[in-house]
């Protein structure tokens, strides 16, 4: 029998952790690459839903300014050169496609009201849509939905397609420091201190609604310990948590779709 081999000290171990930055300009490329991921990640998981759906991220520069997806085009086609830069009036600063009026009137005033938000993500998905129509707020049924935990709220309100910034700003309020709303008759939205944990944290909100009308549908789900939901979610909730999270979601999509980085 060979020699067992000895453990490898933990200074040794490759630990991932967020980068740092020599450049503005980099910051700004590894943004909107990340972004650009986040699209394609979304279409791969169905979450488009014709021209509806959004993802932003804060220039590092600019802060006044955000990136995000030129209306009307497709997640799944969307590479880091596509991005357009939008200021907080609406008016599109790089690129030359418009702007989804509703991304504008919904990020700039979520970015304007939370400055610790990098990013922001909402579309229609299936299953946020559908929770969303309870009016409520999503329970403590899994360790995963634990994130969320005293972490998300409601905007207990519907007044159709959102192309009023006032609107935009009753939505900011709504999300308070949360890193999730959910968007009653309408879908989700998630923010971030990185675009990694913002697309992160829409996905696997989306999952846990899922969950929760699975759950729901079979019977009458049991509920976490609010003592132990409140340890998991400093567990499972954290920013770096989230960013970690989206590390091999980000990895794998590369490889598939290596055309997205361009």
């Amino acid at each position: 029998m060979g020699e067992r081999p000895r453990p490898i000290p933990a200074d040794q171990l490759q630990y991932r952790y967020p980068p740092t930055f020599a450049s503005v300009e980099e910051e700004r490329l590894h943004r909107k690459q990340r972004l650009a991921a986040g699209f394609r990640l979304f279409s791969k998981f169905g979450f488009e839903e014709g021209v509806a759906g959004h993802i932003t991220a804060r220039d590092p520069e600019w802060t006044d300014c955000f990136w995000v997806n030129p209306f009307a085009v497709s997640f799944s086609e969307i590479s880091a050169s596509d991005l357009i830069l939008v200021d907080h009036q609406g008016e599109v600063l790089v690129g030359n496609r418009p702007v989804n009026r509703a991304a504008f009137a919904i990020h700039s005033q979520v970015h304007q009201a939370r400055p610790d938000a990098v990013a922001a993500a909402h579309s229609h998905s299936v299953y946020g849509k559908t929770f969303s129509t309870l009016g409520r707020t999503l329970d403590p049924i899994t360790q995963d939905v634990c994130a969320f935990h005293g972490d998300h709220a409601l905007f207990d309100d519907y007044t159709g397609v959102v192309l009023d910034v006032e609107e935009g700003k009753r939505i900011a309020h709504a999300l308070g420091d949360n890193k999730a709303v959910i968007l009653r008759n309408h879908g989700l939205l998630t923010v971030g201190t990185s675009v990694d944990s913002a697309v992160w944290w829409f996905i696997t909100m989306e999952r846990s609604c899922q969950a929760q009308l699975v759950a729901m549908a079979a019977g009458d789900p049991v509920l976490i310990d609010p003592e132990q939901a409140v340890t998991t979610a400093g567990q499972v909730g954290t920013e770096i948590a989230g960013w970690l999270s989206f590390q091999p979601l980000f990895d794998k999509i590369v490889r598939e779709q290596p055309d997205l980085l361009d």
